[in-house]
């Protein structure tokens, strides 16, 4: 029979409300397991009739049999007529505890790659989930037409029926990438074809592929500085030099292309508006990074972040569409557009890489589910993804605008705002000599999210300090509350 002590694991072990849902015999089973694995009961070592264990249990006896048999099973006993039931030689060392002195690793001490440690040490890329004032990047989805979008998903389940169950192709369901093609074509200027639309996950999925697909490790590639930290992270996950190019009022500075990086194999640009600037890159900047990609024969990677939300006018063509050596990659999500947990992003690639791209694509999530990608098609070619573009543009002029005449109020001699033309954030620039990091983490513990400036920027010194404030996913009274509860942070720090 167990000593009291096991027999107490036991009981411990089938009365853990953590086991509550299983089965009874499920729970003694699991518990036997637990002290075998422990080292507690050593291979040889025999195990109580299951009569005087249910007994002792206050079980049935089939409990305990049910318990053994599945023990039996999976190799940690041995069952013999007339002899009962023993802990297997099998499980000899199996789990066994380590000796006195020697405690068990930390699990954090687990020894990684090269490569995975320089994941964890770059920290990934944190989305802001909830929706506080001012996290950047996050689109306002309380307006979001959710009657629309159910009857169409409604839909696409009668139309396809179970068909809508299974895997989607890995470039994508050819409905939505006739649609893609269509809207970036109209509205971006681009040259598309659903035969050269890529339906991702994401605009970082994109960025990934990009990287490992397009250059090989220790390759360099030119950016913007600043610029957007995914970005960033996943060039140099790959294993790529990422090359900082200053900016000016006009987006990056083309002209230093040359002499950055001579052997540079792509150029990565957001030139609908650059992130975090908000500077639009002209339109002979975009004609020279072109000729600048046909004389080296690399790449342009053009990530139109937030083109959709344009508030002077109608934003200039897409590089892409500009672009008549096909040197350029367009990078495109529905993230910011419609709401962040669609998970549907695209790429609008040149003919010969579309084989390439879609075969590295299957080495990661292999597909995206179709029945969104359905929805989305119908969504688009409804005419309600405009519609919906086209009063949010308006909201969220809206909302740019007061948050502008909100920080002028409340945050004068703190902070400097830096309106931009679009987008779905402004930059503002600490006045107060308060340091960023000080007032991002104060304003973080307030319950407000801000992305400091600084960490943007490739190059070393000499930036100025500031952060990202975010205005498109809250209404101006909810702005006005958060921007008085930020200048108490910032006064207080100021002190």
């Amino acid at each position: 029979m167990f000593k009291h002590a096991l027999l107490e694991s036991v009981k411990a072990g089938v009365a853990d409300p953590a086991r509550a849902t299983l089965p009874l015999h499920a729970r003694v089973q699991r518990a036997v397991r637990q002290l075998i694995l422990d080292g507690a009961l050593e291979a040889g070592r025999p195990l109580p009739a299951s009569r005087a264990l249910a007994r002792s249990l206050g079980v049935s006896r089939d409990t305990v049999e049910a318990a053994y048999g599945q023990l039996h099973a999976e190799g940690f006993i041995e069952r013999r007529v007339g002899r009962g039931s023993a802990v297997s030689a099998r499980a000899r060392g199996l789990g066994a505890r380590a000796p006195a002195g020697h405690p068990p690793a930390h699990p954090g001490e687990a020894r990684l790659s090269r490569r995975g440690a320089a994941l964890f040490q770059g920290g990934g890329v944190r989305d802001f989930v909830a929706p506080r004032a001012f996290a950047p990047g996050v689109p306002e989805v309380r307006a979001f037409p959710l009657a629309t979008w159910e009857r169409l998903e409604r839909q696409v389940l009668k139309a396809h029926g179970a068909a809508a169950l299974l895997h989607s192709p890995p470039q994508g369901m050819e409905a939505l990438r006739r649609a893609i093609a269509a809207y970036v074509n109209l509205e971006r200027g681009a040259r598309a074809t659903s035969e050269r639309v890529l339906v991702l996950t994401s605009s970082q999925q994109a960025r990934s592929l990009c990287a490992t697909v397009l250059l090989d490790a220790g390759e360099r590639i030119l950016v913007e500085d600043p610029m957007y930290h995914g970005a960033r992270k996943a060039f140099e996950a790959a294993g790529l030099a990422c090359v900082p190019v200053p900016l000016d009022a006009e987006g990056m500075r083309v002209d230093q292309l040359h002499q950055a990086a001579p052997q540079a194999r792509a150029v990565f640009l957001t030139p609908s508006h650059q992130f975090p600037s908000g500077a639009t890159l002209s339109l002979d900047r975009r004609l020279a990074a072109i000729e600048w990609a046909r004389q080296q024969q690399a790449w342009i990677i053009e990530d139109d972040y937030d083109s959709e939300f344009h508030y002077a006018g109608r934003p200039t063509a897409c590089v892409q569409g500009l672009d008549p050596h096909e040197r350029t990659v367009y990078i495109g999500t529905f993230t910011k557009s419609l709401f962040p947990g669609l998970r549907i992003g695209y790429m609008v690639l040149p003919p010969p890489l579309v084989a390439p791209m879609t075969v590295a694509r299957t080495l990661l999530d292999g597909h995206s589910a179709p029945i969104p990608q359905l929805t989305l098609a119908r969504f688009i070619e409804g005419g309600h993804f405009g519609a919906h573009v086209r009063t949010m543009r308006a909201v969220y002029a809206e909302r740019r605008d007061a948050l502008a005449r909100l920080v002028r109020q409340h945050l004068a001699g703190l902070v400097e705002p830096r309106v931009p033309d679009g987008g779905l954030q402004m930059p503002c620039v600490l006045v107060c000599g308060v340091p960023e990091r000080e007032a991002v983490d104060a304003a973080r513990r307030a319950g407000i999210d801000l992305l400091g400036l600084t960490a943007l920027h490739a190059s070393p010194g000499g930036h100025e300090a500031g952060f990202l404030m975010g205005f498109a996913a809250h209404a101006p009274n909810e702005l006005e509350a958060a921007v008085r509860q930020l200048a108490k942070v910032l006064r207080a720090l100021a002190r």
